[in-house]
């Protein structure tokens, strides 16, 4: 079995900055991709940004420039670095990860994580 743990929400007035981080952990082969999602009540979950194992990232249009996603291979952990927090960024963030696993290396899975929630006041 494989867990995602999240950490680093919370409150924050717009134009701060806020970093998330999520530790996976469990019987992991290998982790071809990590990214986070954010939803809204009432809203459909959606892709804020992605990072590959071999670093390549990609982001929904509204983060890019504010949002910046990193790993650390060594840790199976991903980072979310956001800058210039906007009101409309207001949401409950998960962790996602593709994870091949000891017993399904070649399969991955999709794990997630509990959510985290990020609010920004106007």
């Amino acid at each position: 079995q494989v867990q995602l743990v999240e950490s680093g929400g919370g409150w924050v007035q717009a134009g701060g900055s806020l970093r998330l981080s999520c530790a996976a952990s469990g019987f992991i082969f290998s982790i071809p991709a990590m990214g986070w999602y954010r939803q809204v009540p009432g809203k459909e979950r959606e892709l804020v940004a992605r990072i590959t194992s071999l670093g390549k990232t990609n982001y929904v249009e509204s983060v890019r420039g504010r949002f910046t996603i990193s790993r650390d291979n060594s840790k199976n952990t991903v980072y979310l670095q956001m800058n210039s927090l906007k009101p409309e960024d207001t949401a409950v963030y998960f962790c996602n990860a593709e994870v091949g696993t000891i017993t399904h290396p070649t399969s991955p899975l999709t794990y997630w994580g509990q959510g985290t929630q990020v609010t920004v006041s106007s």
